[in-house]
């Protein structure tokens, strides 16, 4: 499958593409138990029209035929955040996750949509009636298996698509299509190459990975809890910790992962320094000064000035109060240790 050129490719970040012409997800069972379960909670937005609408991409978008699924590397990223980690002498202990500096520090929707609607366009010119509809993590699909079903990764133990060549530090973007513009989908469903490792699941400090289901029990992931809830007088479960200084995302996972060790291992020589206007200005307000410190700013900041200093950011959505949250969080974790 060649529709786009190497070059074009590496302007728009991405590292791996696939095609599907299958419109009903192959976990879709195990989804609908998760949810049954419960174990999705508190994101509702998993549930209800929502949840129907995952059901297949035609409950989605009835013009659906055809996707083309991209995915996008935030690797170099990561690296450059664990090289700063290690070596920076004035690192407070706080982290981040690695996607929040990727994409020059700009939230990342903002730039892939830019990027799909781009091919969108380049392909609507090349073929005659061609309509398209972007997807992200923001939409009713399946994006993972979405992604698996374009023969482009496999699920982790930890729930994460991992791709043999590029980890699992990606994004995934999609292009829904009224049209097949490929010969029918042939390609082979990736195999599951986690075999018999288990070290995501004995990484995670609340223990929110189900090793049967290989699901996420959402109440006990530390990214849920510092994402997705933004009230400062969020009850957190009893296993939720912040010790680790994660507070906002977490990579734990991901971190001890062999496929990204592998990559990690690939790419050593390359350039570890950030160099964008946002990636320096996270670095600066979060993670190069006292945590007292910047607790006491964040809780002098008006959601306003907050929302302003991060901009089309990854921190713009949840706000003040979510990392004000956290870090008041993460300072009563250390007293108890």
């Amino acid at each position: 499958m060649s529709l786009f050129d190497p070059e074009k490719l590496l302007k728009w970040g991405i590292v791996d593409y696939g095609y599907t012409t299958e419109a009903i997800p192959q976990t879709l069972d195990q989804y609908n138990l998760w949810v049954k379960a419960e174990n999705h909670l508190p994101l509702v937005y998993l549930e209800g029209e929502r949840q129907q609408k995952r059901q297949s991409l035609k409950e989605h978008w009835p013009e659906f035929e055809s996707a083309l699924v991209f995915l996008f590397s935030y690797h170099d990223t990561h690296q450059k955040l664990q090289s700063f980690y290690q070596n920076a002498p004035n690192w407070n202990g706080l982290k981040l996750a690695s996607y929040t500096l990727g994409f020059d520090g700009l939230d990342y929707h903002h730039k892939i949509k830019e990027h799909l609607h781009e091919i969108g366009e380049s392909l609507s010119e090349a073929h005659s009636g061609l309509k398209f509809k972007l997807t992200l993590d923001t939409h009713p699909v399946l994006e993972r298996d979405l992604a698996m079903r374009a023969g482009v990764g496999w699920f982790g133990k930890n729930s994460m698509l991992i791709n043999r060549q590029h980890g699992s530090f990606l994004i995934i973007g999609s292009l829904l299509l009224n049209k097949k513009i490929l010969p029918e989908d042939k390609k082979i469903i990736e195999t599951d190459h986690c075999g018999q490792c288990t070290r995501c699941i004995e990484a995670c400090p609340t223990d929110a990975i189900d090793p049967v289901t290989r699901t996420i029990i959402a109440k006990d992931c530390i990214s849920t809890y510092t994402i997705e809830q933004f009230k400062l007088d969020t009850i957190p479960s009893e296993k939720m910790t912040l010790k680790e200084g994660t507070i906002f995302g977490c990579d734990i996972c991901q971190d001890v992962c062999p496929w990204n060790k592998r990559l990690d291992r690939q790419h050593i020589d390359q350039d570890l320094d950030f160099k964008h206007e946002k990636q320096i200005k996270i670095l600066d307000f979060f993670l190069k000064r006292d945590v007292k410190v910047l607790a006491e700013e964040m809780n002098s900041l008006s959601e306003g000035a907050f929302k302003r200093l991060f901009k089309n950011t990854s921190f713009e959505r949840s706000g003040r109060r979510g990392l004000l949250k956290n870090i008041i969080f993460y300072l009563a974790s250390l007293r108890k240790n």
